[in-house]
């Protein structure tokens, strides 16, 4: 039987709903879905906890668990922390060069501003329009 699936069990036999178990443990009743579901696995800190509320040693509530399924899980997690880090990363690159293109458009179009204010208020300044 695999932990979560062992974990399910025990509770239903305590007769604890999702939200009582993890107000016990201290995390979400969505955590308790998660482990229940074999999405994610409990911390070291939480299966101790969660051996000492059902009075069962560790060996007995992690028996049977695939070793190689939680550090494959473990891998996901990272990777996929990983890449939204990587996606945030880039947000902020993004978020710079967008400003520093603002700033380069809102200095020409100042520059350009200013020159029609200067032909408007010195029309007859020759010197000033000569084309080239």
């Amino acid at each position: 039987m695999k932990f979560n699936e062992k974990l399910l069990s025990i509770r239903k036999k305590k007769g604890l709903s999702q939200e009582e178990l993890g107000m016990e443990l201290q995390v979400s009743r969505q955590t308790i879905s998660k482990w229940e579901a074999g999405q994610s696995y409990p911390d070291f800190q939480r299966l101790v906890r969660l051996s000492d509320y059902f009075d069962m040693t560790l060996d007995e509530l992690v028996k049977d668990i695939d070793v190689q399924d939680v550090r494959e899980k473990s891998l996901t997690d990272e990777k996929v922390n990983s890449i939204y880090l990587d996606v945030e990363n880039g947000k902020a690159k993004l978020q710079q060069f967008i400003k520093i293109f603002c700033y380069i458009g809102a200095a020409l179009l100042l520059m350009v501003a200013a020159g029609f204010l200067l032909h408007l208020l010195f029309p007859d300044v020759g010197w000033l329009w000569r084309r080239m």
